[in-house]
């Protein structure tokens, strides 16, 4: 009988013992630092601006880096092998959850993974680029925020601007899904207005001298740049053509704008980035699914005015797209 209540007290106590270790793991579990892959396509203003907005929302909602939130910042430059290399990374690290940063790194990442969470920002159309079933209900491992931009008011802003305008030059990269889908509303828009559009494409930043050229060369009246990566990595290139033919520039976004654009109504990348950083919070909180999480839109929109460029080019600027712009030197 004692040999037996011994064993019964043995079993007891290593019965315990279990069970506080149990809850020991659980603690250990809670504290462990969660692990965030961010996969930037290439480096320019707005995916920046996106990429801090991003980390600054998980950091206002509790995940601090260094404390309880690791981030794996990778930049692929442009680079489709290396965005395929990051995927990987992502995978055999066991992240537990993806930033992707543009439509081609959203891309890559969704066929590398269908298990591990996604959220993408500064991608245009998530349904066109076959990223989800649906905008409304992504029924994928690929949630975010879409940068589409107010096309139909950028238009009015070009005509409001100039009045005598006929003719439209566009420049964009024909291998972006996202540039593709922005020219094919802005040519509809702006054949509803009576605007004849000419193309010239680019497939890398070495391009864009010679498609300015050939648009300055067809004497078109103002250049329209959708938010394309290969296009706002190289602003500068395109103004310097652009400015000495007397060629104003609208833009599709305000970081654009910055970099020597004239003019712009458009969205803010850095919102953009916290909204989608939001988004993330609720994935890791375990308050939602991105199979479930609709992709959500900006309606905050503003103009955005060079003011040096529009010196330069002697543009006046209308009193109604002024108020209330950001106007920058």
């Amino acid at each position: 009988m004692k040999n037996w209540k011994k064993a019964m007290a043995l079993l007891t106590v290593a019965a315990l013992g279990i069970t506080a270790g149990c809850g020991g793991k659980q603690e250990a579990k809670k504290k462990d630092k969660v692990k965030i892959g961010v996969v930037q396509l290439v480096e320019h203003a707005a995916l920046d601006a996106a990429n801090k907005g991003f980390i600054d929302a998980l950091e206002a909602n509790g995940y601090k880096v260094g404390k309880n939130l690791e981030v794996d910042q990778q930049n692929a430059q442009a680079d489709q092998s290396n965005l395929q290399t990051i995927a990987q990374r992502f995978v055999n690290n066991k992240v537990d959850l993806i930033c992707a940063i543009a439509t081609p790194a959203a891309q890559t990442m969704a066929n590398a993974t269908k298990t591990i969470p996604i959220v993408g920002t500064a991608i245009t159309d998530y349904k066109e680029a076959k990223l989800v079933k649906d905008n409304n209900k992504p029924g994928t491992n690929v949630t975010g925020t879409t940068d589409m931009n107010p096309i139909d008011r950028q238009v009015e802003l070009l005509q409001t601007v100039f009045p005598k305008a006929k003719t439209v030059g566009v420049i964009y990269n024909s291998s972006e899904v996202n540039s593709q889908l922005q020219v094919s509303i802005m040519k509809k828009v702006a054949g509803q207005k009576g605007l004849t559009v000419k193309e010239a494409t680019v497939t890398t930043v070495n391009d864009i001298q010679q498609a300015a050229q050939s648009l300055v060369a067809q004497k078109v009246d103002v250049i329209y740049i959708p938010t394309d990566n290969v296009m706002a990595s190289a602003v500068p290139v395109l103004t310097k053509i652009t400015n000495a033919a007397k060629i104003p520039v609208i833009a599709g976004e305000g970081n654009e704008v910055k970099k020597g654009c004239l003019a712009t109504i458009g969205i803010d990348y850095y919102k953009l980035g916290y909204q989608t950083g939001l988004m993330a919070v609720k994935i890791l909180r375990g308050e939602a699914k991105p199979q479930d999480m609709a992709i959500e839109t900006q309606k905050d929109v503003k103009a955005t005015v060079n003011e040096t460029s529009a010196k330069l080019l002697g543009v006046t600027i209308p009193d109604s797209i002024l108020k209330g712009a950001e106007i920058v030197k």
